[in-house]
C-alpha cells in the first residue's frame, strides 16, 4: 500500500483478462473483437493497457496477424486456470445461496433403522446428493448447547421443549414397544397391557430416550398402585437390547427401533393408542444456511403430510405389528414425494 494511505490500483482487471484469452485463441484482434461484439480499437486499447500495468509484451503485431509472447503464453495460460478456478468458485457459491450443497449438521437421540427420521433423510440426501450430512447422536441437552454454539444446525429430540430464543416445531411421534427375552411368557402375546407388566424388572438407559421412557413407565404403573422396579444402565441402544436378551430384564423403545434385528429379543407393542412419544426439531432461528433452510422445509411439510397420511392407516388388530409399520414407510413415501413435487 502507498504511504500516502491510498489503496494501490489493481494491476489489470477481468475484461482485459478476458480479451487477452480471446486474442490469444484467435490470434486476431480483429476476430476477437467479433467474438465480443465490440470495436477492434477497444480490444487493443485493453491489451496495451494489460501489458503496460504488467510491464512486459503479451503479443507480437504484425500484418499478418498476432503471435503470442513467451511471457505471453504462460499469463495466457495461468489466466485462463485462474479464471476456471473463479468460474467454479462463484458457480457453487451460487449453488450453496440455493441450498444446492453445502452441509448440514444434524443431532439425533433415537433411532434412524425406520420411520420419520429414516425416510426424511433418504428423500433430503435424493434430492441434494451435494449437500453432505454430519449426523451426531448424543442427548438432547447437549444437542441444545451445540446449536447455541452454531455446531449443529438442528437438532431432532424427545417431546416439544420450551427453550429460550429457539424454535421448536413438532414433527413426528411414535408408538411405545416393549422389549422382552425370546423366551419371555409375554412373547406368546401380541399386544401387551400395562397390567402385564407391573411385576417386570426393567432396565433403562442413562442416554436418551431412556429417561423420559422411564418417566412414562413410572406414570403408567403408579397409576394401578405398583412401583416399578427399575434399573439404569449406561450403555447405547444396541448394548441395552443385549441385556434384555441376556434376560436382565424387560425395556421400552420407540417404534424406528423394531427395524433393526437383535439376537435374542422380541418387540410387542403396547396396546391402546396412548402410549407414544413425541419427536420435535430444535434450531436457532438465526441461522441463514440455505442447505439447512432446504432441509427444515422439508421435514415441517412432510411431517404434516405424515401425520394426515398416518391418521388415514388403520390401528391394527393384534398381530399386525408388521403391517402395521409397513403402512407408515408407505405412508410417509407418499408425502414424501407430494414434498418433493412441491419443492421442485
Amino acid at each position: 500500500m502507498p504511504s500516502n494511505g491510498q489503496a494501490r490500483e489493481p494491476a489489470f482487471d477481468l475484461i482485459s483478462i478476458a480479451h487477452a484469452l480471446l486474442v490469444g485463441e484467435h490470434l486476431s484482434f480483429r476476430q476477437a473483437a467479433a467474438a465480443l461484439g465490440v470495436r477492434q480499437s477497444a480490444v487493443s486499447r485493453r491489451i496495451r493497457s494489460l501489458e503496460d500495468r504488467l510491464g512486459v509484451s503479451l503479443f507480437e503485431r504484425h500484418h499478418s496477424g498476432v503471435r503470442v509472447t513467451p511471457a505471453g503464453a504462460s499469463f495466457i495460460d495461468r489466466a485462463r486456470h485462474a479464471l476456471s478456478q473463479l468460474d467454479d468458485a462463484v458457480k457453487s457459491a451460487e449453488a450453496a445461496g440455493r441450498g444446492e450443497n453445502g452441509h448440514v449438521r444434524i443431532g439425533i437421540c433415537s433411532s434412524i433403522g425406520s420411520g420419520f427420521l429414516h425416510e426424511l433423510i433418504s428423500a433430503f440426501r435424493a434430492q441434494h446428493p451435494e449437500v453432505a450430512l454430519q449426523i451426531s447422536e448424543i442427548a438432547s441437552r447437549d444437542h441444545v448447547i451445540l446449536i447455541r454454539k452454531a455446531r449443529l444446525d438442528i437438532a431432532f429430540v424427545l417431546g416439544v421443549p420450551d427453550v429460550p430464543n429457539f424454535e421448536t416445531a413438532r414433527l413426528w411421534t411414535e408408538r411405545i414397544f416393549v422389549v422382552l427375552p425370546q423366551d419371555h411368557q409375554l412373547c406368546v402375546t401380541r399386544e401387551i397391557e400395562w397390567e402385564a407388566l407391573r411385576n417386570e424388572h426393567f432396565i433403562f438407559r442413562h442416554s436418551d430416550p431412556g429417561p423420559a421412557i422411564q418417566d412414562h413407565v413410572i406414570k403408567r404403573l403408579v397409576r394401578l398402585g405398583q412401583r416399578p422396579n427399575m434399573q439404569r444402565f449406561d450403555v447405547g441402544r444396541e448394548t441395552s437390547m443385549h441385556l434384555v436378551g441376556l434376560g436382565l430384564g424387560v425395556t421400552l423403545t420407540s417404534e424406528a427401533t423394531i427395524a433393526s434385528t437383535f439376537p435374542g429379543v422380541e418387540f410387542r407393542p403396547i396396546s391402546g393408542d396412548g402410549d407414544a412419544v413425541t419427536f420435535s426439531g430444535v434450531w436457532s432461528p438465526k441461522n441463514d444456511n440455505p442447505a439447512f433452510r432446504r432441509f427444515l422445509s422439508l421435514a415441517r411439510v412432510a411431517a404434516k403430510r405424515w401425520e394426515k397420511q398416518i391418521g388415514n392407516v388403520m390401528t391394527p388388530s393384534a398381530g399386525s405389528m408388521i403391517s402395521r409399520s409397513a403402512d407408515y414407510c408407505l405412508a410417509f413415501v407418499a408425502a414424501i414425494s407430494q414434498t418433493l413435487d412441491l419443492l421442485t
